[in-house]
């Protein structure tokens, strides 16, 4: 953290001191801190939306839906990193990659069944998230592809086999393994596209790819079943099969696809993160349910998303003082 604020500092003094160069005198004063300010789009869906009560109050008024909450990584780099980054958070919980792309999303709230039901659930559709990018933008971050993967369907799926077979073996692998590399071939085929599209629209903004955090511990022996606040039913066999054949190569076809694009880079959030998994004392992730019983469904709270913010920031500042 150190060297990150003093890289804020520097970063910060250097652009104010530019910004003021090269505007009139007269209305320095009044212009600089607009001028110094870098565009920022943050792109995403829940584990950047922050969504869960874990992850903070959402704070739209009216709410669209979308449950970007205070919490989030993108919002608590916005209060630390002040007027030198002017953002925009069209994150969404639920969003697909195509939904940031190219496609219109009809935002869930917080209308879970048979967990939760949402009052304002319908919501208005919410325009394909890639149009909050322009040719201005200074910063794009995205973090998308669980949604594409269908990691919350194999959750459920794995969370039901689980308890049929009373906590034994491995019925979600058996039941699902064979289609887990054409979901992951799905990722990396609609990531390739959406930055294609996003280098399109900010043609001169640096692509920050965030993955995502460890959510199983190694030693699955951490897990408790029906431990609910972690992973319920899910045997443990089940839970080493999802951190090994489905989210590490899940990640790992994020970081590829990144390293295929120019102007993109990956930010690591598995390994900073390999001790705070769900079952960990001090987690970072939100087991099935909260600590209060509520829906988290296996989501990122308020530390989880400071240790994010850590990271991207970092990202960021780099991508624009690349010295």
């Amino acid at each position: 953290m150190t060297h990150f604020r003093k890289r804020l500092t520097l970063l910060g003094s250097t652009v104010a001191f530019a910004a003021t160069a090269i505007v009139p005198t007269q209305i320095a004063g009044a212009s600089s801190a607009a001028a110094a300010s870098y565009e920022w789009v943050a792109l995403g869906d829940s584990y950047t939306a922050g969504v869960i009560p874990a992850a903070g109050d959402t704070f739209e008024i009216p709410r669209d839906g979308c449950e970007r909450t205070d919490r989030s990584y993108p919002q608590v780099m916005d209060r630390d990193l002040g007027a030198l980054i002017d953002l925009t958070n069209v994150s969404c919980g639920a969003a697909t990659i195509e939904d940031i792309t190219s496609r219109a999303q009809e935002p869930i709230g917080r209308h879970l069944p048979p967990f939760s039901q949402d009052p304002d659930y319908p919501f208005p559709a919410v325009p394909p998230q890639s149009s909050a990018v322009s040719a201005t933008t200074n910063v794009i971050t995205v973090g998308a592809g669980g949604n594409t993967l269908g990691f919350a369907d194999i959750l459920m799926k794995c969370l039901e086999l689980g308890q049929s077979n009373e906590g034994k073996g491995t019925p979600c692998k058996d039941d699902l393994g064979a289609g887990i590399p054409a979901r992951l071939a799905k990722v990396s085929s609609d990531y390739d596209k959406m930055l294609t599209v996003l280098h399109e629209r900010g043609p001169k903004a640096k692509i920050l790819a965030v993955g995502y955090p460890t959510v199983i511990p190694n030693d699955t022996a951490k897990c408790t079943r029906n431990n609910w606040q972690q992973f319920g039913s899910i045997t443990s066999g089940d839970l080493a099969w999802l951190r090994t054949d489905v989210l590490e190569p899940f990640n790992q076809a994020i970081e590829k696809s990144a390293g295929s694009h120019d102007a993109t880079s990956y930010v690591n959030l598995y390994d900073s993160s390999a001790n705070h998994s769900v079952c960990d004392t001090s987690n970072w992730v939100v087991g099935v349910l909260s600590s209060n019983l509520e829906p988290a469904l296996v989501h990122p709270n308020a530390a989880g998303h400071r240790n994010a913010a850590d990271h991207v920031t970092n990202a960021v500042l780099s991508s624009l003082d690349p010295s």
